[in-house]
């Protein structure tokens, strides 16, 4: 028979004290993940620290926020201006409003508009970082008397875009696919059918909105008229 001395008892007794003192901090460490489903909480030791976000529902399916940031900082992507209609006193102002985005002197073809008096139209192809397309938009906006359209092709983690540009209607921002068609989202189509179930406005009128058809009537016939137009290659050092 072994004889257990009274200091290896002591040692015993001490070293379950430290095991149940670290399953308590562990314990009340996890606890913190109650606040599920918004956050996840890391369980080590101590003061509680997020580590991640995590969204519920379809909103899960996106990809990650800094993901997205990520591939908005990394990725380049390219579009056309179009600028459709502008007085020849713009045509130069145009031309300084486009180099500011650009960082550097920008020089294009204008060609005579034949649909409005007095007016000329040019159109140019950039390369350059996501979010161009609503840069140029933002520069070209303020000038009044002049029409003009940028797209912007999607990447892997940005979508397709187009702005459209009247002096009487403003600017409309649409998603496009990759073959350029219009992609409303899904809940302003929800939001017109709810508003039109209420007695709201008419559902077709709605649509109607979301697919920018008024500033397609009123583009249309410069669109066709510029068939054919000079283009001139513009690349962004990124």
């Amino acid at each position: 028979m072994y004889e257990v001395s009274d200091q290896y008892i002591a040692g015993f007794v001490a070293r379950c004290a430290s095991d149940d003192q670290k399953r308590g901090r562990e314990s009340a460490a996890t606890s913190w993940y109650s606040c599920d489903p918004w956050c996840k909480i890391g369980n080590t030791p101590g003061p509680p620290r997020v580590t991640s976000l995590r969204m519920q529902g379809k909103a899960a399916l996106r990809l990650s926020l800094v993901s997205h940031l990520e591939d908005l900082v990394m990725s380049t992507t390219r579009g056309v201006l179009y600028v459709h209609s502008a007085p020849s006193a713009l045509c130069p102002h145009i031309e300084w409003a486009v180099g500011g985005v650009f960082g550097m002197p920008v020089r294009v073809d204008w060609i005579p508009q034949p649909i409005e008096r007095a007016c000329y139209r040019t159109e140019y192809s950039w390369t350059g970082p996501c979010g161009t397309a609503a840069r140029l938009t933002s520069a070209l906006k303020g000038w009044q008397r002049i029409r003009f359209e940028v797209t912007e092709e999607a990447t892997s983690g940005t979508e397709g875009e187009r702005y459209s540009y009247t002096p009487t209607l403003g600017v409309f921002h649409a998603i496009t696919g990759i073959h350029g068609d219009i992609m409303i989202p899904e809940d302003r189509i929800k939001h017109a059918i709810a508003l039109s179930a209420l007695g709201g406005r008419d559902l077709t009128d709605a649509l109607y909105d979301l697919l920018g058809r008024a500033w397609d009537d009123e583009l249309e016939p410069f669109r066709y008229a510029g068939d054919g137009a000079p283009v001139r290659w513009l690349h962004e050092v990124v």
